[in-house]
This record gives structure tokens, sequence and C-alpha cells, in this order.
């Protein structure tokens, strides 16, 4: 199977180098690697280090770009591989991990269903990547636990740039909820996810954008507003301390 590996990046240069090795040093069965890097025209010697793995790397470019889910969206443009992964700068996968992911579409038979697996996060520790319950409150995993066969993005779209931070969100709503591809959930960690982010620097926004994503697909708008009045409340510790940094 070939996997291919998107990671975006802009102005990261001290953690750039652990992600770029931990996915060009995956090792195992089953699995060939098509690796696409696409830079947002870093100035901090970002593209500098990626320069370094060039020729193990099938795309590269640096160049200014238009937000998160347009590089994520230009990266996956670029892939020719069954089954794509995002890991953004920062995170990491754990060894084994793409053999654990060749091998489960292996055993399942089919590309037809959206891989999770479990992420450890760097305060929370292990966070399982699927939980069907939680599906319509927003209990998704990160994206570097998800592995998407490319047939799937064809058929139901990539990300919507409109989003500055949870366009991966919608997604994964639209592809569980909306288009109803189940998942292939294997409870095992197979990443590590780097927090304080952007995701952590704008808590608000985020309860803000995941609240548009369920009106969006037809949520019930008070019971869609009364989870985002909750969820701000149990994050306000959170929220002003993002204030303030």
């Amino acid at each position: 199977m070939k996997i291919s590996v998107v990671t975006i990046v802009r102005n990261d240069c001290t953690h750039i180098e652990d992600t770029l090795r931990s996915v060009l040093e995956q090792s195992g069965e089953g699995f060939e690697l098509e690796y696409v890097v696409i830079d947002g025209a870093s100035d901090d010697g970002t593209a500098e280090i990626i320069e370094k793995y060039a020729d193990r790397l099938a795309f590269f470019v640096s160049e200014k770009d238009n937000g998160i889910y347009d590089a994520m969206n230009k990266g996956i443009a670029r892939c020719t591989g069954e089954v794509i992964g995002m890991i953004n700068s920062g995170d990491r996968y754990l060894p084994g991990a793409l053999e654990l992911v060749a091998g489960s579409f292996a055993d399942y038979g089919k590309l037809d269903r959206i891989f999770w697996g479990d992420v450890i996060y760097q305060h929370l520790g292990l966070v399982k990547g699927f939980r069907k319950k939680n599906r319509y409150l927003g209990a998704f995993a990160p994206h570097p636990s998800m592995f998407v066969p490319r047939k799937i993005y064809e058929t139901i779209g990539g990300y919507d740039e409109s989003f500055r931070l949870l366009g991966d969100y919608d997604f994964m709503y639209r592809a569980v909820n909306v288009k109803n591809i189940a998942p292939l959930y294997v409870p095992q960690p197979i990443a590590f996810y780097l927090e304080d982010g952007l995701s952590d620097r704008y808590i608000y926004q985020c309860l803000k954008d995941e609240l548009t994503v369920k009106l969006r697909y037809g949520q019930n708008p008070l019971i869609a507003r009364f989870i985002f009045l909750l969820k701000v409340i149990k994050n306000s510790p959170r929220i002003l301390k993002s204030c303030f940094r």
C-alpha cells in the first residue's frame, strides 16, 4: 500500500525536524511512503531545515498560502497514495504507525473507511481517536491520528478553506455524520500531539467554529447552542488564560 503523508508548516524551526524524522524514519512492512511538505514561505530557517531532507521528499514547496486548510488541500492535490495522512509541524508519528495503518486497511480489505488511532497529547496524555457516543458533541481526535483513503477526499471534498481553525473538524463531521463514512478505529497510539498550538491559543474561536459546523449540518440550534455555552463555561479558565498570552 502506498501511503502519502502531508506536513504543513510556517515558521516552526524549533519542531519541524522532529516531525520530518518521525515520518521519514517509519519502518516496517506493507507500505510505501510518499512524503509531501508544504511550507508557507517561512522566514525563520524552517525552509532551510526542510531542504536538508529534500532528496527524501516526493514534493516540497515554500510559498505563501491562504491559511492552514489551503495548505492542506494543496498537499492533498500532490498525493498519489491510496491513503493520505496529515501531520503538521510539531506533531510526530510514533514508531510503527504507518505499518499499523497499512496492516489495518489490509486486514479490513477495503478502502471505504477512515482510519483513526489514539493520540498521546503533550499534557493530557492518551486520548482515544474515536468515541462513537460523542460523535455529535465534537469528540474527534486531531488529524495526526487520521488516515483517509484518497478516493474519499475525491468523493466528499477536502478541507473548507473558509475556516481558520477547525476545517479539520468540519471535514470529520461531514465525513462521519453527514456522508456516513464508517471509522476504522484501532485503539492503539500512533501519534504525539504537541499542545499549545493555534487551537489551544484560540479556544473560544474554536468553540465558535465547532458551533458553526453543527448548525451547518442540521443539529438542533437550541441543543447546539446550549452545548456551546456549557463548553465555554467548562473552558473559561483556559479561555481567560489564553487572553493574557
